[in-house]
């Protein structure tokens, strides 16, 4: 792995754990006082409290952060450790690629229940949505960079999946909200 997409790695980590992070304690604050209004809460789209009320933020029976804390400080962990310049077995990588199929898997559907079951929009939960495709397509290419085709052909074109999904979130995201962004201006 080249020493840029180490740090990437490691700084996309960081910034999915320390949301994750957050957004527990802010989940956890709200546990214990029903009135308490999260920081995240900053209008009736960006509404972190309103999305922490609902099913879908505890899918599992705990909180979907706690499965970011896990999730994000193994990458955080492999991240300072690639950056020292520990190299890792093809099997770690194919693993942590795995997780982070599974990671955008939900983070899909979590998209969907946020625009179009909770119509909210959580900050914290954004900052998720944005690091995950950018730390899949480090690990892609770290895996499949040398592969056969159609794999390698994946690993090339890495980027573009990740502005497209950018872009179709971002066109989502203003379509579901367009009256609210709209009366803004």
């Amino acid at each position: 792995m080249t020493t840029r997409s180490a740090w990437v790695l490691l700084i996309g980590g960081l910034a999915g754990w320390i949301a994750s992070v957050t957004l527990t304690v802010e989940r956890f604050k709200l546990f214990m006082d029903p009135d308490y209004r999260p920081s995240c809460s900053i209008n009736p789209v960006l509404s972190c409290g309103s999305v922490m009320a609902t099913d879908q933020a505890s899918v599992f029976g705990f909180p979907n952060p706690l499965i970011g804390i896990v999730g994000f400080s193994v990458v955080v962990t492999l991240g300072v450790l690639t950056v020292a310049g520990v190299q890792f077995p093809r099997w770690i990588w194919g693993g942590l690629w795995l997780g982070l199929i599974l990671g955008m898997a939900f983070i899909g559907w979590l998209i969907f229940q946020s625009l179009y079951r909770i119509n909210a929009l959580c900050p914290y939960c954004m900052v998720v949505w944005a690091a995950t495709p950018i730390l899949l397509a480090v690990v892609t290419n770290q895996l499949w960079e040398s592969a056969q085709a159609p794999l390698r052909i994946i690993a090339e074109w890495r980027w573009t999946v990740v502005v497209v999904f950018y872009a179709v979130l971002l066109l989502l995201v203003f379509l579901q909200f367009q009256d609210y962004w709209m009366s803004l201006v």
